[in-house]
Order: structure tokens, then C-alpha cells, then sequence
């Protein structure tokens, strides 16, 4: 009798036990990673103009470390370039380089007289290089000089070539610079650069006049770079954004605006190629941003100290905004995931 209820005993135990495993979930089930859903873009959000002041430095290191930006450029002839770079190592910052051709000092001194700069030894200024150009004051030998100098600069500062290259104010896309700059950046096999023609530029009606128009001519002169590109090899993103969301410019409803055009968009060369999963190529972007904290006056720039926007609070909100949760939310349900250049 005492061995029969023994052995009912253990076997309704037993039984329980079965049924708990069948309800209960493994302890290697449980280790299994949850498989997300395929995203639909890899987005590149890069922090632009680091090393030009020791606060832009400062927030561009704390929007990396809350996971705001994925990457950032570099300004060699900032006068905070080399903290930058040292800031970047320790945080492990993916960094490329921002060619500098309109603000400031030269990184190149082996020319007497420069068509680059003018009486008082700066660049000629956003505006100023443009107008050069057009008027073809400016020598494309020195161009290339000075664009081959700012990646030896970078490649002192960091130990390795840039992960891509752009233009500080999208200089490298204007007429004759982009064929010099396409040459540079191909020799040196830098393997990626930034076509700055956004989807859905031409509906922003918050956009003032002067920027429309601006960013219209960048937009064609990055319509018109994508052929020179292409001929010597460089690849860029499907889609790029950023324009429409510069300072103050910048809030969740206007990125969101933004990743729908270009999630929307055909890529800019039907040729290039992301990552692909079982049913459609995922599209590739970049985001461009300027988070920081403001400026202090006479610290900071590139020789010339900073100038109004850095001082201003634009920086910051941009900073803000890049670290609201409600961005991040935004991303995971737009299936968006976040990565760097060497990710592509």
C-alpha cells in the first residue's frame, strides 16, 4: 500500500512536470534572440562639422553616446580638430572628413599666392567660393592641393583614410570641384561620399525664400556631380536628408515628414545596391545633422571664430531632438535601424 501511493505519487509529479515543459518556455528557448523584422532602411545619421569647437565637440559626443548620430565629419582646419579626433578614438566614433574649401584658413601653405583666399588669408566664404567659381578665379590645382592635404591632416589626426568624404557647406558638388573631388577621393579609394538631393525639398513651404533657393541650387549641382561620381567609382546612399531640417527646423514631425518622402523615393542610382533580404533591397540613407551645444564666443571656428549659428541655440535643439525617445519610437515604426558607413 505505502509503495502503491509512493509511485502514484511520482508519477502525477512526473506528469506535472511534462505538462510544464510543454507550457513553459526552455531555458534555451528563452536565450533565443527575438527576430526583428527585416528593416526597410539602414539609415546613416551623421553629425557634421566636428572638431570646430570644443562645445560641438561636447555635443556631438553626448548625441553619439545616447544614440542619436552614427557617425560624424570632421573639420581638419577647425581649431578643435585635434580634441576631435582624440574624443572619436576613445568613443569609437566612426569618422569621415569634411573638405573644407569656404570657411576659414587653408590646411595648404606650399602656395604663395592662393586663388582660395582672399586679401586677409580666409576662404572666400559660402557664398564668396561660389561666386569664384563661377567667375573661374579659382585654380583647380590648387583645389586639389588643398583637398589632398585636408586627408593627409585626417590621416595624422586618426591613424586611418576617412570612411567617406563630403564638403563643408556642399562644396564638393559644385561645378569643376566635383571632378577634382571625385579624382582625390577615388585615388585614395575613400569609399564613400554624400549627394545632397533630398525628396521632398520642393513641397517645404516652411523653408524661408533664400534657403529655397539655395538648397535648389545645391539640389542641381548634386543632380549633375551623380555622372562624375559614377565614372570614377564612388558610391553614396540611395537618398539623403537633411536639408529640410536644419535648426530650428529639426522636430520629430519634420523628421518623420522626411524619412516618409524617402521611404517613398527611387534611389538616386538605380544601380546601387544595399543590404538585401528574401524580398526587397533595403534602402540606404543618410541624415544630416549639427547637434552641439552653443558656441562661446571668440572659441571656436576655423579661423575666423565661430559664426551665428554656432553660437546660436539651433545647435542644441537639434541635440534635443536627436535624443527624444519619440525619435527612437519613430525609427522602430518606421522600421528604420540606425547604422555607419562601414555598415553599408
Amino acid at each position: 500500500m505505502g509503495h502503491s501511493t509512493k509511485y502514484v505519487g511520482l508519477g502525477l509529479k512526473l506528469r506535472k512536470v511534462a505538462i510544464q515543459s510543454m507550457v513553459q518556455p526552455s531555458s534555451e528557448e528563452t536565450k533565443r534572440p527575438v527576430i526583428m523584422p527585416q528593416p526597410r532602411m539602414m539609415l546613416v545619421v551623421t553629425g557634421d562639422d566636428f572638431g570646430y569647437c570644443p562645445r560641438r565637440n561636447q555635443g556631438i559626443v553626448d548625441c553619439f553616446l545616447a544614440g542619436g548620430i552614427t557617425n560624424v565629419s570632421l573639420l581638419v582646419n577647425a581649431s578643435a580638430a585635434k580634441e576631435a579626433a582624440e574624443l572619436a578614438k576613445r568613443h569609437n566614433i566612426p569618422m569621415g572628413l569634411h573638405a573644407n574649401l569656404s570657411e576659414g584658413i587653408p590646411v595648404c601653405q606650399s602656395q604663395q599666392a592662393s586663388t582660395l583666399i582672399n586679401e586677409q588669408g580666409f576662404f572666400h566664404g559660402k557664398i564668396g567660393f561660389r561666386q569664384a567659381i563661377e567667375r573661374r578665379q579659382i585654380s583647380l590645382k590648387q583645389v586639389e592641393m588643398e583637398l589632398r592635404a585636408q586627408v593627409r591632416v585626417f590621416m595624422e589626426l586618426t591613424g586611418h583614410l576617412p570612411q567617406h568624404m563630403d564638403g563643408h557647406q556642399h562644396v564638393h558638388v559644385l561645378p569643376e570641384v566635383r571632378e577634382v573631388f571625385a579624382q582625390v577621393v577615388s585615388e585614395l579609394r575613400i569609399p564613400y561620399t554624400r549627394v545632397p538631393v533630398e525628396p521632398g525639398l520642393h513641397s517645404c513651404l516652411w523653408l524661408p525664400a533664400h534657403l529655397q533657393r539655395f538648397y535648389t541650387q545645391v539640389e542641381k549641382n548634386a543632380l549633375d556631380s551623380i555622372p562624375v561620381f559614377k565614372r570614377y567609382g564612388i558610391r553614396w546612399p540611395d537618398v539623403y536628408l537633411g536639408l529640410t531640417t536644419v535648426g530650428q527646423n529639426m522636430s520629430i514631425h519634420n523628421l518623420q515628414r522626411a524619412l516618409s518622402h524617402a521611404l517613398a523615393a527611387t534611389p538616386l542610382d538605380p544601380t546601387s545596391s544595399g543590404p538585401s533580404g528574401l524580398h526587397q533591397p533595403v534602402l540606404t540613407a543618410e541624415l544630416m545633422v549639427h547637434p552641439g551645444y552653443p558656441s562661446y564666443p571668440q572659441e571656436g571656428g576655423c579661423g575666423e571664430g565661430p559664426d551665428d549659428f554656432s553660437q546660436s541655440a539651433d545647435r542644441q535643439h537639434e541635440l534635443s531632438v536627436l535624443t527624444d525617445s519619440s525619435l527612437q519610437a519613430l525609427y522602430n515604426q518606421e522600421r528604420v535601424e540606425l547604422c555607419a558607413f562601414k555598415d553599408l
